[in-house]
């Protein structure tokens, strides 16, 4: 997955956090997202990215560790500006990393594009994962 540019140095503007355990938590913290993108001035399509990124990773949340937490936050660099988000969840956790990452992988019958599409749509994107223990995910999406 890589290394994360988010440092301890970057002004953090607005943060919002949402408890995730249903699809209505998903649906807020989608409008939650939107919201914010649209504040750190994301096109619209941008905001339908970022969106979408952050509905893949809630519905995780929901189908597999039942309950989460999902913090939304405008995030200021030097030069740049975008959104980041941090979803944690204290669920079974993904025994199999790599094939999770996988298109096309799936524990369930879905299509198994979740977490592979969402890192595809962010521009930086990170998971840490043990058994047992829970999910942990960033992302950070840049205005260009």
């Amino acid at each position: 997955m890589g290394p994360f540019n988010v440092t301890p140095s970057m002004c953090r503007e607005r943060e919002v956090r949402v408890r995730i355990a249903s699809s209505a938590d998903i649906v807020a913290v989608r409008q939650h997202g939107r919201a914010l993108a649209s504040q750190a001035g994301f096109s619209s399509s941008h905001l339908t990215i970022i969106a979408t990124a952050i509905s893949e990773v809630a519905r995780n949340i929901v189908d597999y560790a039942e309950e989460g937490e999902m913090v939304l936050t405008l995030i200021h660099a030097s030069d740049r500006h975008g959104v980041h988000i941090i979803a944690t969840d204290s669920g079974p956790g993904i025994a199999d990393l790599q094939s999770a990452m996988r298109d096309g992988f799936s524990s369930s019958a879905s299509l198994g594009l979740g977490l592979p599409g969402s890192r595809r749509l962010m521009d930086e994107f990170d998971i840490a994962s043990e058994v047992g223990k829970g999910t942990t995910i960033t992302m950070t999406k840049w205005v260009a």
